[in-house]
């Protein structure tokens, strides 16, 4: 298993890496409805998944850039 760090605790599968990942963007208000493990390379298993964050709207990639702007100015 790969140990990817999100957040406070570390990702031991594909699947908390989607469930951190949809917690963190729900707090930056945030909502990919197509967030989801990549069914090709999910097929693998880990470590080998890759996290499919699909397509957003105009507004959500604002939102997610203004997230992000804010947490590099919090480093």
């Amino acid at each position: 298993m790969v140990e990817t760090t999100t957040g406070d605790w570390p990702a031991r599968t594909a699947q908390e890496a989607v469930e951190q990942l949809r917690a963190a963007l729900g707090e930056a208000g945030v909502i990919l409805p197509s967030l989801r493990i990549d069914p090709v390379s999910g097929a693998h298993g880990d470590p080998y998944a890759l996290i499919d964050l699909g397509r957003c709207n105009l507004g959500v990639a604002s939102r997610i850039a203004a997230a992000l702007r804010r947490a590099g100015g919090e480093a």
